[in-house]
């Protein structure tokens, strides 16, 4: 099944320190068509791995959606427009949240090649292969 892989250009906004800047792979699967996979890179060194909502993250670029562990935002910068991406770790002491913001042309263009693969509401997951593999065993 066809697959869309971007990396993307991204920063950490960090209190007092202004902007880490790292890497992030963004990338979307055919056979996973409602997820958007995003694995964050600093030096070449894996950091995190999250799966978002594919039309949440869409919805994101243009407004403010979501709530718990993941909010989207979309910002007006000097340069332009971005996205900020606010994660939250409910398991880590003191409940610790990530403002990973990224270009929103940059995003937009990716869910563009995405929704050109597989528009919105034609999504669909085959359970039935994965159920007879493991009724197989």
């Amino acid at each position: 099944m066809p697959t869309i892989s971007v990396l993307a250009d991204v920063h950490m906004a960090v209190a007092g320190a202004g902007r880490v800047p790292f890497l992030a792979h963004l990338f979307y699967d055919c056979t996973d068509p409602y997820t958007v996979q995003v694995q964050f890179y600093d030096r070449g060194t894996a950091l995190a791995r999250w799966h978002f909502d594919r039309q949440m993250l869409a919805e994101g670029v243009h407004r403010r959606v979501g709530e718990g562990d993941v909010v989207f935002r979309p910002q007006r910068t000097v340069d332009g427009h971005e996205v900020h991406m606010e994660l939250r770790d409910h398991t880590a002491p003191g409940r610790r949240t990530a403002v990973v913001c990224t270009d929103a042309a940059t995003l937009a263009d990716f869910l563009q090649q995405t929704y050109a693969l597989i528009p919105a509401g034609t999504e669909s997951l085959d359970l039935d292969g994965p159920l007879r593999d493991l009724l197989a065993r």
